[in-house]
Order: C-alpha cells, then structure tokens, then sequence
C-alpha cells in the first residue's frame, strides 16, 4: 500500500460515504460503477446509518447489468464530476442490483408506478435517512428534456428544499403518505372468498383473445414483451374447450405469439436464445439484452406449442435456446449466468446487426460447397432468408428475421427444400463463426437460485419432449446440484440467493424457492431420480416455514427473518418473470401429492381465497395465479409410472401429447426400492401417489388418475392417457 493510499483510508475510517465502496462488491452491475467520482454505497448498514448521522437524503439507484438507459446514465450523469460533488456533499448515494435485491426493487417500484404511471430502470428515489421515499422517477437526462428536469437541477432543487425548514417538512410529510401508499399496495390481503372454479380457465383465455394483436401476434400496439403465462392459459384453454371453434380460436392466438417470438427479431437467429423484448409492434427490433429467466420460460411455451402444433419451429426455438444457454451461459461446475448485455464496444446491438456485405464475407470465407450453390448465392439465399439489405432495420444494419419460407426460396432459386435448408445450416454456422470474432456483450456471472430453477424447469421439460432429451436432462441435473451444493443449507433449510465467484450472499425470496422448488419437481419427472423430489419436498417445507403467514393469508415475498424494510412485500402479479405467490401456490398444489397430510394443499387454498377476486377479475395480470387455481380446481393429471425407466414409447407418448397440469409421478417396482427411497425422502409410508400402485406382472405399469378417478393399470401408456381423456 503507497502512503497515499494509506491516507486516503485512513480518512474515511469514520465516515463509509466519504468514498466509493463498490469495489468490495462481487455484483458486476455495483462493480461497473465502482470508478465512479461518486461515492456511491451499498444498501447496508453503514451506508443508512451515515445517512442519519449526517442528517442528509438518501440517493437511491436501481438497475442491473444489462440495462441500456442504467448506462446512459452512467456515461451523462454519474461519471461527471460536477454531478458527483452535488451527491457526494448533498446525499448518501446508494447503488441496487435489482437482480439481486428483487425486494427493494418491488417496494420502491410500486411508488414509482403510483405516482407516476409508468416503472423501470434505472429507478431513481430520494429517500429520508430511515427509507421513506419522497421523490421518485427513473432515467433523468443530464439536460432538460422532453418535460424532464435535468438531473444536476433535480439534485440542488432537492438538496435545497431538504436545507428548508418548511420545505422539509412537507418532503416528511409526503413521505408519511407514500410510504402508507406502499404498506397499502405491497402487505394488504383481501379478504377471504370463493377459490376461482373450473369457469375460470375459459375467461382467462377469452381475455387472452380480446387483448391480442391479431395482425402482428402477441399484446399491445407498442412494444412487445414475451408473455408466456398467457400462451400457457390459452392452450390450457384449447386442451379443456368442448367447442372445437373456441379451441381453435385460442389455439391460433397462441400460435401467433409463438411464431411471432421464433420468426422476428426477438430470436436470436445466428447463435440461438431470445433478446428481452422488441421495441416495435411487429416484433422486429429488440432490446438486445439476453436475460437467463426468458431464456427459460419462452422455451417451456414453444415446448407446449410444439407439442399442441407438432410445428418444428417452436421445437427448434427451443432446443437452439438451450445450446446457446450450455455455450455461453453455463457455469463451468453447472448453474447459469445471469445476463448478457445489450451493448458491446459502447454500442446497443452491434454484435447481433449484419449487412449484406459482412454476410458475403462470412459466407465467402473458405470453399464452399453446400447446397450444391456457390458462394455468392448462398449469401443472396441467406439474405433473403432472414431480411438482410442494404438499407437494413437498424442504424443501417439488419436485424435477422425470418423473412422468406423455405418452399417460396426453393421456388425462387430452383433448388429443393433439402438443398436451401442445407445451404441456409452451411451459411448461418460461417455467420456465427464471423460473429464470435467480434467483441462480445459483457456477460453477469453472478448464478442465482431462483433463475436457475427457472431454466431447470424448462431443460427437464425438454429432456421429456425433444429427441436429445438426456443432453437437457443432464444439464438441468448439473445446475440443481450446483445451488443445491453452494447455495442450500440442508440443516437450516435455508436458500441463499447469489453466489459470485465462491461468494455466497442475501438471503433468499420466495421466488429462490418457489422457482428452484418447481426445478427441482420437474427434474425428478423428467429423471426418476428422487433426490430431486426430496429438494423440492424440504424447499415446499421452508415456503410454509419462512414466508407462509396463516393470520393473514397469504405467502409474502420476503421470509421472516428477512431484512425490515418499509413494506414487506407479496407478488402475486406477473412481470417479466412468473409471480412468486403463483408458482409457489402451484407447487405446492402439486407436491401434496407426496406428503401423508394436507398442510401444503391448505395453504394453497388459502392464496387462492384471498386472491381469488383478483384472478377472477384480471386473470392476465395474474397468469400464474390463475393457472394455479385452474390446477386446484380441476386437480393435476397424475400419471403414476411403475417402472425401473421409462419404456421408449410411454417417452415417445409423453414427448408428443400435450397435458396441462401433468403431474409425472415415478417410482420403483420392487417393494425393497420402494421402502428405500422412502427413507431417502423421510416418509413413513409410501404418499397417495404411490400407494397401492404396484407393477402389474414384471412390465413397467402405468396409472392415469384425474379428477379423483383413476384408470386401471396399463402396461400401455397411451391407453391409461386416452382413459383420462375420454373416461373408457
């Protein structure tokens, strides 16, 4: 250590603020602001208690790694020096990782949109020493714009008002009345009524189809965002549907979300995985961020859709996501990254836009031979394919999106569909090779448990419905040991959230739990193996332990021995990723199929009574919510396999046929096996699921039980699955 810096440290023993402590962080979001000239904090003790001491407002940041207008940000406002001394003299500057810290994102969120319609990031909040907010917005530009302050005004505007005797109490006041806003919208639970019944399904669908865009596929007129919880409830919806034209109907809007996702520009054509959204109603331009929890629940919809269509291109959409996961986004001991950014080299999307030229060139780089075409006609076939001209989509460069079909190009060019497909795999792998070449989009490796135990789920579904399903199930199984190992506590039964190169921090949400729970049940349907069952068994039992609150109803998003903040919030609406309190409650719905009593179904009840006016009367909001209830009203479809492994054709029947609320059970044959796995997971006798569900002679046996009755046993699985539907 210089003398210098000897110096520096010493004077700021006493006082955390009087420099920038985010490079003792391991979050790459707070670690991209560590060099800063503001002396931004962590959320911490230190930092609120130096806010107190000093008797000045809190700054608060929120953002996340890969967020385009957190860096602009950044670039106009918080590496300027001028701006820095306004925070450093005037506030506690404190910087938040939402993908780490979901609560305070959620508490100071809801005032955002309360006071100002519209939410986001970066979220900007003053906050009084004890963390009442009393200003509230998001990006503010470094000069007045658009009806925006700018932020170096804002900031003497605030720190004005706060040296004001009379000023300062009416920011107290206003900070009294928001933060019962937020107590208000964050812990209120309404009281108990009717659980939503089998009724609910078809409303939910039916507003599905009134608010889609039937030209364009999706919701909305603006932007687009994946909403898989949607194509879940109307395919749900088509499977229960007594009239075929009804069926039909939602089958189509789902359809066309689907497509809409695995044709445009949401995908990622060259090297696989979906971008967060696009900027555009036709699904052309997205916002180039990659985060891990879409990569996850985009594919399990286009599973689905693949199994309700038999469409291929919603199976390879799929199965390209998870290779681009296992290449760019995996742990090297298993569990998944976080996020690629949107930007490389300071620019928002280079790494993804072509033109025509750049292509030629990728194309052009060695012999060709494909297709039975030269080179140049593989790049005008590729171009055609995917849209690519000179005046482009974007900035002057080309977004890819499937812009010709095969058969027409086949036409166009004279060749048959196998030579284009072939020419078209030939050229798109030279793309790719030319695109590894260019400086790549910083990736946030810090692994956390609940979006692993998103991407868990869909890998396990994959293993069951694509033909390379032991490569998915093998890296489904490599992630759950990877949180299992480093971020449980088996004799606490407590989850950690994050862990970051060794470093393991915060506690967990209920969305660590409730997401790595439902990982954890699929891996087991999609394995047989039940130690993956007996995790999801003991993170159920911490859900009803931490975050289960029988007085008043509901399972918060915080545990109890969480950190106080002024709202303990619940998350009972989807966003961007499932909510919380919805697959909590489904799974919990579905693990009592393996508990002795009925504690787990009972608390699922009770969610889905105080929320059942909710579900009912704004089932999208609350897709989650609402399939789980659909899931207790009409009960899981229980499919008991009595077999050492799964025969090649109950895969192939299982792979091909679509069944909601399927509750895959497995289990041994032999009553030794049987009695041993039962000491594995602590179970004094074999659960409703198992009992009495012996083999029938020495061939794998199968069980169909929906709606309290159960079919004979089979030894042919599509015959127990025709049972179920249509009771003979």
């Amino acid at each position: 250590m210089t003398d210098a810096d000897a110096t520096d440290t010493d004077s700021t023993e006493g006082d955390p603020t009087a420099r920038n402590r985010l490079d003792e962080e391991e979050s790459p979001y707070l670690r991209q602001h560590a060099d800063n000239p503001v002396h931004w904090q962590p959320w911490d003790d230190a930092a609120l208690d130096a806010a107190a001491e000093r008797d000045v407002p809190i700054f608060l940041s929120v953002g996340y790694s890969a967020c385009h207008w957190c860096h602009v940000m950044e670039e106009e406002s918080f590496e300027d020096e001028e701006v820095a001394e306004l925070l450093n003299e005037n506030f506690v500057p404190v910087k938040v990782d939402r993908e780490e810290r979901p609560d305070l994102d959620s508490v100071y969120q809801t005032i955002c949109q309360a006071v100002s319609g519209r939410g986001g990031w970066p979220l900007s909040v003053w906050l009084t020493p004890d963390g009442r907010p009393f200003y509230v917005g998001t990006y503010f530009p470094d000069e007045p714009k658009r009806g925006q302050p700018a932020f170096p005004d804002l900031l003497a505007d605030i720190a004005a008002s706060w040296a004001d005797e009379e000023d300062r109490r009416e920011m107290e006041r206003r900070a009294d009345q928001w933060t019962d806003a937020i107590e208000d919208e964050l812990e209120s639970v309404p009281d108990p009524g009717e659980t939503p019944g089998e009724d609910l399904l078809a409303s939910a669908a039916d507003a599905a189809v009134r608010g889609a865009d039937r030209e364009y596929g999706g919701w909305g007129t603006g932007q687009k965002f994946p909403q898989p919880g949607r194509i879940h409830l109307l395919l749900r919806a088509a499977d229960r549907a007594s009239d075929d034209e009804t069926a039909a109907e939602y089958r189509e809007v789902a359809t066309e979300a689907l497509s809409a996702m695995a044709d445009g520009g949401l995908f990622d054509h060259v090297g696989g995985g979906f971008h967060r959204y696009t900027v555009d109603r036709e699904w052309v331009v997205p916002h180039f961020e990659k985060m891990l929890y879409d990569n996850a629940e985009i594919p399990r919809a286009m599973l689905a859709g693949y199994q309700v269509t038999g469409d291929d291109r919603f199976a390879e959409a799929a199965r390209r996501t998870f290779e681009f996961v296992e290449r760019e986004l995996t742990h090297p001991d298993g569990g998944f990254y976080s996020t690629l950014d949107a930007q490389s080299e300071g620019e928002e999307g280079t790494f993804y836009v072509w033109t025509p030229e750049q292509v030629r060139e990728a194309v052009a780089d060695g012999d060709w031979t494909a297709g039975g075409v030269d080179a140049d006609t593989a790049t005008e076939l590729f171009c055609d394919r995917y849209g690519v001209t000179a005046s482009g989509n974007f900035e002057g460069k080309t977004v890819l999106t499937v812009s010709e079909s095969v058969p027409a190009l086949a036409d166009a060019y004279d060749m048959s569909d196998r030579e284009v497909g072939e020419t078209l795999g030939e050229a798109r792998k030279r793309v790719f090779d030319a695109r590894e070449r260019r400086a790549r989009p910083r990736r946030d490796e810090k692994v956390l448990a609940g979006w692993n135990g998103l991407l868990v789920s869909a890998l396990a579904e994959g293993a069951l419905v694509l033909d390379d399903g032991d490569r998915w199930a093998g890296l489904a199984e490599d992630a759950l040991d990877f949180v299992r190992e480093h971020l449980w506590n088996a004799e606490e039964g407590r989850l950690r959230r994050r862990y970051k190169d060794g470093n393991v921090a915060i506690e967990g949400y209920l969305e660590d739990y409730a997401f790595l729970a439902r990982g954890a049940l699929n891996c087991y349907e999609a394995t047989g193996d039940p130690d993956h069952l007996g995790f999801a068994l003991d993170l159920a039992a911490a859900i009803a332990a931490e975050f289960w609150d029988a007085d008043a109803g509901t399972v918060y998003f915080t545990p109890d021995r969480g950190e106080e903040l002024v709202a303990r919030p619940q998350e009972p609406r989807d966003q961007s990723t499932p909510a919380s309190l919805g697959v909590a409650t489904d799974l919990l719905l579905a693990v009592s199929a393996f508990t002795p009593d009925d504690r787990f179904e009972e608390i699922a009840e009770r969610v889905l009574e105080t929320r059942g006016r909710a579900i009912r009367s704004n089932p999208l909001q609350h897709a989650s919510l609402a399939l789980a209830a659909d899931r207790y009203a009409h009960g899981s479809l229980e499919v008991t396999a009595v077999a050492d492994d799964l025969p090649e054709s109950w895969r192939e029947e299982l792979a091909d046929r679509y069944l909601p609320a399927r509750l895959l059970s497995r289990r041994p044959p032999g009553d030794d096996d049987l009695t041993a796995w039962l000491d594995r997971l602590g179970l004094d006798g074999a659960p409703p699921i198992w009992a009495d569900r012996d083999a029938e002679g020495d061939a794998p046996t199968a069980y169909v039980c929906e709606k309290f009755a159960c079919s004979p046993p089979r030894s042919d699985l599509a015959a127990a699955l025709d049972w179920a539907d249509d009771g003979t």
